[in-house]
């Protein structure tokens, strides 16, 4: 009994100490970004994944207001592009496919109205490679679903930041 006592203590005062250790050298979580619009147009389909999970990101930021017209906006985010793409990498002996590569490419720019340039036009580009099985082929679609599914979460990272880090030129 006493025994277990001692054991608790001491898994006690090494998990505190691990808290001040890890707020002691400037760990913390990476929170949401501010970003430096104070209203923002997004030129992405309300209907999509993508512009959902960019619209859910943005209000979870605070401080940026989406707006319906790119006219009552401080910046527009206007996509020039957006393809999913499936490639082969390998064939087996018979001439099956072997091995995948999927890619995501998105191209967009964000501007005012006036012409000034908060980001100039940029390329996103994201891989995965995927193995393949034709004898389960269900399995993979399902696999690429989520892949590209992770790909654009991945997609919306990137693009917060890029907005978190975008000036005014000119």
């Amino acid at each position: 009994m006493k025994n277990r006592r001692c054991i608790a203590a001491w898994r006690g005062w090494i998990v505190l100490a691990s808290v001040f250790a890890l707020s002691a050298c400037g760990f913390h979580l990476r929170g949401a970004q501010q970003l430096p619009f104070e209203s923002l147009y997004l030129g992405i389909s309300e209907y999509s994944e993508l512009g959902a999970a960019l619209k859910r990101n943005i209000r979870a930021a605070g401080g940026t207001r989406l707006t319906d017209k790119p006219e009552d906006a401080q910046a527009v985010l206007a996509v020039v592009g957006e393809a999913r793409e499936r490639i082969i990498l390998s064939l087996s002996a018979a001439g099956r496919v072997r091995e995948l590569q999927l890619r995501y490419r998105f191209i967009f720019r964000v501007h005012d109205n006036k012409g000034k340039e908060f980001v100039p036009q940029s390329e996103i580009v994201l891989k995965r490679d995927l193995t393949y099985d034709d004898s389960v082929v269900l399995a993979k679609e399902q696999e690429e679903v989520l892949l590209y599914r992770d790909m654009q979460n991945d997609l919306v990272q990137q693009i917060m930041r890029r907005l978190a880090a975008a000036k005014a030129q000119g």
